[in-house]
């Protein structure tokens, strides 16, 4: 007792330290949590309804905008590449931005549109003395990319494939593993999920276009 007394100041930080480990706990066990409702999610029919109903809004503008351009500029992505960006772009707006990858997606396409603005004010002065510089450039890339190589064979094999990894998943090249794995799981779920969606779809729509076709008089 009489410790307790003369020391009251210990006393209150030992409290604040087992009440912050007691409130650690729950947290960890909130986030498993939540993360096996986000992997459960993108299998249930509702999600893989939802985000086929955004897919066919991004594809019918997709289309509605090729057909009001009819020269499509240089910088425009061709059409396999525009529907891989629109079926991602729309499998990130189902997320709602909850995860590290679907922001990267919404967001890569307007550094892009950065990148591009930059790369054609850049290359006026870039064209003057081109000669010179490319040499020059060339010899540098070289020497790089030897030297990239080598640290790469250097790596450990587990590093390498977690490096690998952290450029397949958006958004995660420079995270460490817990964060890679974890959007990992979630990745590859609503990549899952993204296929039975277009699948569908493309069954659907071949079905359609099969059903029109032997309703359509005989031509004599």
């Amino acid at each position: 007792m009489a410790s307790m007394i003369r020391n009251p100041v210990t006393n209150a930080n030992s409290d604040r330290s087992s009440q912050k480990k007691k409130k650690k706990k729950p947290s960890a066990a909130m986030s498993k949590e939540n993360q096996q409702q986000s992997h459960a999610k993108w299998k249930s029919e509702a999600q893989q309804q939802i985000y086929s109903s955004k897919l066919i809004q991004a594809l019918s503008q997709l289309s509605l905008n090729n057909n009001n351009t009819s020269s499509s500029p240089p910088s425009a992505p061709r059409p396999g590449r525009a529907v891989r960006e629109a079926a991602d772009r729309a499998l990130a707006v189902a997320a709602k931005g909850r995860t590290r990858w679907s922001r990267a997606i919404l967001t890569s396409r307007v550094k892009l549109k950065f990148r591009k603005q930059k790369r054609n004010r850049g290359s006026a002065a870039a064209k003057v003395g081109a000669s010179v510089t490319v040499t020059g450039s060339n010899r540098s890339r070289k020497s790089r990319f030897s030297v990239s190589k080598l640290r790469a064979k250097s790596l450990p094999t587990v590093q390498r494939k977690v490096k690998v990894l952290g450029r397949l998943v958006p958004g995660c090249r420079k995270q460490p593993l817990p964060v890679i794995l974890e959007e990992a799981t979630d990745y590859i779920a609503a990549l899952e999920m993204q296929v039975r969606a277009m699948s569908a779809l493309a069954d659907l729509l071949s079905g359609s276009g099969t059903v029109a076709s032997s309703s359509s008089p005989p031509t004599s």
